[in-house]
């Protein structure tokens, strides 16, 4: 048995939150450190990223993070990584830059500074291991296939990746280096399946989306554009720049992470602009100001996610966009299909507003992400002998298997894996070694620690069925209820439309108590509540079919309480009696003064008549 192996973390039956850990002997080698947006479902959660506590033990064994580009699904995770581990991140300069701005963002992590810059002609040597690169396509600069050359051979991860033979100079690939890796073993690729699924038209390049969103601009002048755009698409941006400036018009930056990525891109030079900055950009401030006409706004949102920013825009919920009559809506990501009837009804407030929406997925088949045909021509450049499908749901691995089966690479070879499964090389093959559970960790604000399961699943309950309140008071030694109880619903149902539902339901909550508190030997408050809980959630089901959250709340108050007559007590209580009897004195004196008074009166006036 060798010490290779190959671990997914994320990023395999899931769309995003890419981290594969690859080790040899004791060296964790890890490939991105991603995050994915929230399901639908998942309420209130802010991003999901992969469970580090394999790695939290087994930090001292990691040699690293090796980054194959600078998009969320393949860094999102790294601030939440390396306030758990302290280890290196190697990358590309652009992906160490875009790296540096979220990691800088966590306070806790304002000193750390071990990044390492590489490119495709680096090559890190850790003794047994040498980690390579190669230059791949995607929709940002400098995005690097990774290579881990162990003993045994080679382990090819692709990063995401596709084929464009129109692509500009620093996003083409290095054809003639994955000539070189294939002529050496290569024990297993690790393949982006994300684009895998569609067939029939191709892909559109690049330079072909490069005019469509030109000849756009051009057709719709006269109107406001409002572009919504990924952040860190540096390729869409640098489009919608040439387009701005062809058109004469302005542009403006909505959102703090656009306005920090440009400033990267074009530090490091790779955004580019046709007409000096004061000519070509204009502030918020100034969106006012601007002719409709000559005014194009690109807002990318929180983290990148433009469509939420672009439905608070549709909902008058934006400070500086309002969105009307003669506002063109130009949608240039193509979103998950987890995001689709959010999308949907985006667009739908979009165009109760006035505004006309055009999306650029309705027309081209935009993707940076690798066709089948073009994964196919990746496996025989490399020639792997296993093969991974990565970075997708479970139906796109499906379609890379497939794909994969049709270039020769034999179905017991395919690795169809799931988050945590030990794929151990050992006699020459790849096997299943066992697995562990890796879970997923959801956050929610700026907090670290995971909000769970269970608060996902009261979330959910609170959304669709509402939440049911009975408080009530009780007498232990007396066993009762001593006070009706107080029945509130939010979400349920509406209490005055519904009286004899309410009227039962404290029935039964009385009846629930006050049979505990008769025949249970021993009082247990959680095991008193748990029967008010499922007596009131069956009733309420049998009766409304729906399953709001029960929350019984049972408080105690004793009547018969009397003072405690200690010592303390006793004086307390002599002292009060002495103040009150020394209260009463001045009035027994007051009423004898006047008693006199009116006898001193009598006897004066007795006087006067004699």
């Amino acid at each position: 048995m060798t010490d290779l192996s190959i671990i997914p973390f994320g990023g395999v039956r899931e769309n995003g939150k890419s981290m594969y850990a690859v080790t040899v002997h004791d060296d964790i080698f890890l490939l991105d450190a991603g995050l994915k947006y929230p399901a639908t479902d998942q309420l209130g959660v802010d991003v999901v990223i992969p469970d580090f506590e394999y790695l939290v033990k087994n930090q001292d064994r990691i040699a690293g993070v090796f980054l194959s580009h600078g998009h969320a699904d393949a860094i999102g995770a790294l601030p939440y990584l390396l306030q758990e581990v302290n280890v290196p991140i190697f990358g590309s300069e652009m992906t160490i830059a875009l790296a540096k701005l979220i990691i800088s963002e966590t306070p806790e992590l304002k000193d750390y500074d071990d990044y390492h810059v590489v490119n495709e002609k680096t090559e890190i040597d850790f003794g047994d291991v040498k980690i390579s690169f190669f230059n791949t396509t995607h929709s940002i600069p400098e995005s690097l296939g990774i290579v881990v050359g162990t003993t045994y051979g080679q382990i090819v991860y692709t990063g995401d990746f596709k084929f464009d033979q129109t692509a500009e100079s620093y996003y083409q690939t290095d054809y003639q280096r994955l000539v070189e890796i294939g002529t050496k073993p290569v024990l297993a690729l690790l393949g982006d399946a994300a684009g895998t699924e569609t067939t029939g038209v191709p892909a559109a390049t690049e330079r072909q989306i490069h005019e469509y969103i030109h000849d756009t601009f051009v057709e719709n002048k006269g109107k406001r554009i409002i572009v919504a755009a990924v952040a860190s698409n540096i390729q869409r941006i640098q489009q919608v720049i040439d387009a701005t400036a062809d058109t004469k018009r302005k542009l403006i930056l909505s959102g703090n992470d656009i306005e920090n990525i440009v400033r990267t891109a074009l530090k490091l030079k790779k955004l580019h602009l046709p007409l000096p900055k004061d000519e070509l950009f204009a502030s918020l401030k100034d969106i006012d100001s601007l002719p409709a006409e000559e005014t194009v706004i690109l807002e990318t949102g929180k983290m990148g996610e433009p469509i939420k920013h672009l439905n608070r825009m549709a909902a008058g919920e934006d400070r500086h966009v309002n969105i009307g009559e003669g506002d063109l809506v130009f949608i240039t990501t193509t979103p998950a299909f987890a995001m689709e009837s959010y999308v949907a009804h985006t667009r739908n407030m979009l165009f109760k507003q006035g505004a006309d929406v055009k999306q650029i997925s309705a027309d081209l088949r935009s993707s940076g992400h690798a066709s089948a045909n073009d994964l196919q021509l990746m496996i025989n450049f490399v020639k792997p002998k296993y093969f991974m499908p990565v970075q997708g749901e479970y139906r796109v691995m499906v379609t890379a298997r497939d794909a994969a089966e049709e270039v020769n690479i034999p179905e017991d070879h395919i690795l169809m894996a799931k988050n945590g499964d030990q794929y151990q090389w050992q006699d020459g093959k790849f096997e299943l070694e066992g697995s562990f559970t890796v879970g997923e960790t959801m956050i929610d604000g700026s907090g670290t620690n995971d909000i769970g399961n269970v608060v996902l699943r009261d979330r959910r309950i609170l959304s669709e069925d509402g939440v049911f309140v009975s408080v009530v008071t009780i007498d232990r030694k007396k066993r009762k209820v001593v006070s009706k109880p107080k029945l509130t619903s939010r979400g349920f149902v509406y209490v005055k439309a519904n009286r004899d539902l309410m009227k039962e339901a404290s029935r039964i909550t009385v009846e629930k108590i006050e049979d505990y508190l008769n025949n249970s030997k021993s009082f247990d408050w959680n095991e008193l509540k748990n029967g008010v809980r499922e007596a009131l959630s069956r009733y309420l089901f049998n009766e409304t079919r729906r399953r709001p959250m029960v929350m019984p709340v049972v408080m105690e108050v004793n009547q018969n309480r009397r003072p405690r007559h200690g010592k303390n007590n006793a004086k307390g209580q002599a002292k009060n009696n002495n103040q009150a009897e020394k209260g009463n004195k001045p009035q027994h004196k007051k009423n004898k003064n006047h008693k006199n008074k009116q006898k001193s009166e009598k006897q004066t006036d007795q006087k006067k008549e004699a």
